[in-house]
């Protein structure tokens, strides 16, 4: 009898070991896949590195030097930047950058809002209309800005209205007062629908059920926005906030094709002057001191802009 139970206890041992070995094939087998499909994103991993962070340590690296993008360079330390405070028309380009910037985030985030609150609910033509807001989004920028650059034209359509309206004319683009307006108009024009659908996302969570109570309640739109939709969408004022700040500070299409810098630098941006001066007069490693300091720049931003949309309501204990 006790033998009997001794082979019994052995035949389950064994088994139950057999059973363990192979309950670990099917994990083993798995982690190959798992690993195996890795490989498939291997080529596109090596290009993002080389084009996106070599190039960035690179133009770190020649930040520091003299190079005219041909041949041999000398290290400057920190006589590229020096250089950039010290000229008075690249710190304009720097004042020109954050005009741009904040007044693209500001009018195109309110614009944005208020077609997003129009557009949400109640109109029968809200998707036509929201596509024909959207359109302007999905043209090159460079293909909106010469259009625009028509409209401003002296004998173009925007004096004419004025001529008909007995104004007189102005010249758009060739005023340094106005010419920075212009290309902020034609940043501003061609996002708002980029923006009315970040702010459409976040307005389809706002419960609609809650509104009505608010209204039943005696509560104005002023108010049901201020302490129901507005808390609400706050994510998505933080992402279009954040996206439309570092578009602005990149901004470089518009003032190209509508001035290209002009009148007199009214309209000089940082990334323009990056441009011209490492292609335009091979001053390679001054460009690339310019184009690390607009990193720096969007990235002190864009942290700032984050602290101030961050959630309060969530109180660490």
């Amino acid at each position: 009898m006790v033998m009997q139970m001794a082979t019994e206890t052995e035949v389950m041992t064994t088994a139950g070991a057999r059973g363990r070995r192979g309950a670990r094939r099917p994990r083993t087998n798995s982690y190959h896949v798992r690993l195996g499909s890795w490989w498939w994103a291997v080529p596109a991993l090596v290009l993002m590195i080389i084009v996106i962070y070599v190039t960035t340590v690179a133009g770190g690296f020649f930040a520091f030097t003299n190079w005219s993008g041909i041949g041999a360079f000398d290290f400057v330390g920190l006589g590229n930047f020096i250089k950039i405070f010290e000229q008075p028309e690249l710190v304009g380009s720097l004042r020109n950058t954050l005009f741009l910037a904040f007044g693209f985030l500001v009018f195109t985030n309110i614009a944005g809002l208020l077609f997003a609150l129009a557009l949400n609910r109640g109109l029968k033509t809200r998707y036509l209309l929201r596509t024909l807001v959207f359109m302007p989004v999905v043209v090159s920028p460079i293909a909106v800005s010469y259009i625009w650059k028509f409209i401003f034209d002296y004998n173009g359509p925007m004096n004419q209205l004025l001529v008909g309206l007995g104004m007189p004319k102005q010249n758009w683009l060739a005023s340094p007062t106005l010419a920075i307006w212009c290309v902020l108009t034609v940043m501003v024009w061609q996002n708002i629908g980029f923006v009315m659908v970040i702010y459409l996302a976040g307005l389809a969570t706002v419960p609609v059920e809650m509104e009505e109570a608010a209204a039943l309640d005696g509560a104005g739109p002023a108010r049901r926005f201020r302490y129901i939709v507005l808390p609400l969408v706050r994510p998505s004022v933080a992402i279009a906030t954040t996206l439309t700040l570092i578009q602005g500070l990149r901004v470089f299409d518009q003032a190209v094709a509508l001035t290209g810098g002009g009148p007199a630098g009214a309209t000089q941006t940082l990334a323009l002057e990056v441009y011209q001066q490492a292609f335009t007069f091979q001053q390679f490693g001054f460009g690339a001191a310019l184009a690390l300091v607009l990193s720096l720049l969007i990235l002190v931003f864009s942290i700032a802009q984050q602290w101030a949309t961050r959630d309060r309501s969530q109180k660490v204990a």
